[in-house]
């Protein structure tokens, strides 16, 4: 029973608006021991930490924005040359239709001089082939003109004599 009754007891309940010196004490020693560690040992690390990524993002950051000029530089020169490309294409199209028109055209030329010529060189052998033809037909006619005369007249007249009349008569008569 004794033990029940120092159960039975109760001690007061402290209060949380009491301020307690000891607990106040203690905690304030704690308290500074914390950050006097911290300070030594977190602290410096932390903030030097914080300050070697902070001029790690500076330099990225510097080295993107250079990146990025270079960039837009290289885009303006690709763009510049992709233009110039292109002129220099159309130039070159352009040139290759003169030609190919020019080449055309001297064609046209040769062969119209080529039709010509051929022309030309038809006439000339129709020419002669008809020159050859009433050579030999004035030839046969004159061969009969000398046979018929000899048969009307009844007499014979020499030949070169009759080849003489008859290539006068010939020469008298108009040529078609």
């Amino acid at each position: 029973m004794l033990f029940a009754s120092f159960a039975l007891q109760e001690t007061p309940a402290p209060s949380l608006l009491e301020p307690n010196v000891g607990l106040v004490f203690w905690t304030a020693v704690v308290f500074l021991a914390v950050l006097g560690i911290l300070w030594k040992y977190a602290w410096g690390p932390i903030t030097d930490a914080l300050e070697e990524r902070e001029e790690r993002i500076d330099a990225s950051m510097t080295k993107a924005e250079r990146a990025l000029e270079e960039a837009k530089q290289i885009q303006a020169e690709n763009e510049k040359n992709r233009r110039e490309a292109e002129q220099e294409a159309r130039q070159i199209l352009r040139e290759a239709r003169e030609e190919a028109e020019q080449l055309r055209e001297e064609e046209k030329q040769q062969t119209r001089q080529e039709l010509q010529e051929m022309k030309e060189q038809a006439r000339a052998d129709i020419e002669r082939e008809k020159e050859n033809a009433l050579s030999e037909l004035r030839s046969e006619v004159a061969d009969l003109a000398i046979e018929a005369a000899g048969k009307i007249i009844g007499e014979n007249l020499d030949e070169p004599r009759q080849r003489r009349l008859v290539d006068d008569f010939i020469d008298d008569l108009p040529r078609n």
